[in-house]
């Protein structure tokens, strides 16, 4: 007969640890049941198809975000007389402060592009449709906070190139009749730059990464947990999908790993926003030859196409062409916040849909979606082409100023005149033909699928 032998210690050790997880586990849930709660969300199902993690690739790059501004704080000085040496001192001097900054860059790049994709996703299929209209409206919400906390954020360098953008912002407030003044030294504090960049620090530092982190995880809260997620080909009353554990739980964790790997690519090898190399503000310094970002640059070719119309009444002059930009991305931000409840109003659809249209399913909504994008390429198309600039002569016995600067593409100015005019035309011609052309073409592939 075989006499037993004592378990090994490590057996003893590992036998031991299961224990106490097990009584662990148990005692807490006696006091707070867990087990209820967590049993039937880890079994949630999720969508398969990888368009659903749009969402995640921004909730990632924003994560990223959060941990190298956190980095970038400790060493950056808002003042406004140091703050551009500030960036520069942490690009060239601070270790792995340049690779910090760059990660941040794309970051927030990758964020707002994940966004956009996401948006377009739910816009053209239809996911924003009841019961969803309150995901929508914090969605819309939390893309424009994100516009604004980019513009804040390539701002605080100090630099010849942020500074000449925030001098435009300043003009633009002081365009304003009656409070416009008010909301410029509101802003700026006196004369410009004022104390605009301390200001900026904290805004973008504190206030709206605050209300970022409420809204980024009450958008995703609502969608996720509390309510069915759209299916691509099902029943109304059918959920399919995967179970959070582990299946969508991998996919949640190679998809973080992906972001932050392509992000940490991009900040490796492309090089972006080299301040040193556009100097420290100076007021009669030449703008840097630099294309802004795309979703800059809509509102910047806006005002580039609009023409300099002036009035003038009761002794003031006033400029509505610098009004007209602004307005056109706050009536779009205002209509795309209550694009659910229109659609429904002008097609009479109040039922609940958890299954996904095809875009040529819905033909108006596609092509309207279709025409707003062909717009907003139309006014960005205005930053492509600049007008070179005048020579420059100073007075006898002074040295000649150093010439300006070249942008990427530089023409005469009879031939900007030419693409302005353009341009101008095609905003209003190019939509219109967008939407003819998506709304046949929508019609022709359902009617293609009807037979």
């Amino acid at each position: 007969m075989a006499t037993p032998t004592k378990p090994k210690r490590r057996a003893r050790i590992v036998a031991g640890s299961a224990k106490t997880a097990v009584d662990s586990a148990i005692y807490l849930d006696d006091r707070l049941p867990f087990a209820r709660w967590l049993r039937p969300q880890l079994r949630k199902l999720f969508p398969s198809h990888w368009s659903f993690l749009l969402g995640e690739l921004a909730l990632y790059s924003f994560a990223l975000l959060v941990l190298t501004g956190t980095f970038l704080t400790l060493f950056y000085k808002p003042n406004p007389d140091v703050a551009f040496a500030s960036a520069a001192e942490i690009s060239l001097n601070v270790r792995g402060g340049l690779l910090m900054r760059q990660l941040h860059h794309w970051s927030a790049t990758v964020f707002v592009l994940a966004i956009v994709a996401h948006l377009c996703r739910v816009f053209f299929t239809g996911a924003f449709r009841r019961p969803r209209e309150l995901t929508w409206m914090l969605g819309v919400v939390l893309f424009g906070l994100v516009l604004f906390e980019s513009f804040l954020g390539v701002s605080l360098p100090g630099d010849q190139l942020a500074m000449t953008g925030l001098r435009q912002a300043q003009g633009l407030l002081l365009s304003i009749p009656v409070v416009g003044t008010y909301l410029s030294a509101f802003a700026f504090d006196g004369e410009f730059p004022g104390q605009v960049l301390p200001r900026i620090f904290v805004t973008h530092v504190l206030l709206v990464p605050g209300i970022l982190m409420a809204v980024v995880p009450l958008h995703a809260l609502i969608l996720t947990w509390r309510q069915k997620h759209t299916e691509r080909q099902a029943a109304e009353s059918r959920v399919s999908g995967g179970p959070f554990f582990p299946y969508f739980a991998v996919k949640n964790g190679a998809t973080a790993l992906f972001t932050m790997g392509a992000i940490a690519a991009l900040a490796t090898f492309v090089r972006v926003n080299p301040v040193w190399e556009h100097g420290a503000y100076s007021a009669a310094g030449h703008v840097p030859s630099a294309q802004p970002f795309w979703y800059f640059g809509v509102l910047d070719g806006a005002q580039r196409l609009v023409p300099p119309w002036e009035l003038t009444i009761g002794g003031y002059v006033l400029q509505p062409g610098l009004w007209i930009p602004p307005l056109i991305l706050t009536v779009f931000f205002g209509i795309l916040l209550l694009y659910p409840f229109l659609e429904r109003r002008f097609t009479g659809d109040g039922d609940h849909h958890h299954v996904l249209d095809r875009p040529s399913q819905a033909p108006v909504r596609t092509a309207l979606g279709i025409a707003v994008i062909a717009f907003f390429t139309v006014l960005w198309a205005g930053t492509w082409v600049s007008e070179a600039a005048p020579p420059m002569h100073s007075a006898p016995g002074f040295p000649q100023p150093p010439p300006a600067p070249h942008a990427l593409l530089t023409v005469p100015h009879d031939t900007y005149a030419t693409i302005v005019l353009g341009l101008r035309v095609a905003a209003f011609v190019v939509p219109v033909v967008a939407f003819l052309v998506a709304r046949a073409v929508c019609r022709g592939r359902a009617g293609q699928r009807g037979l």
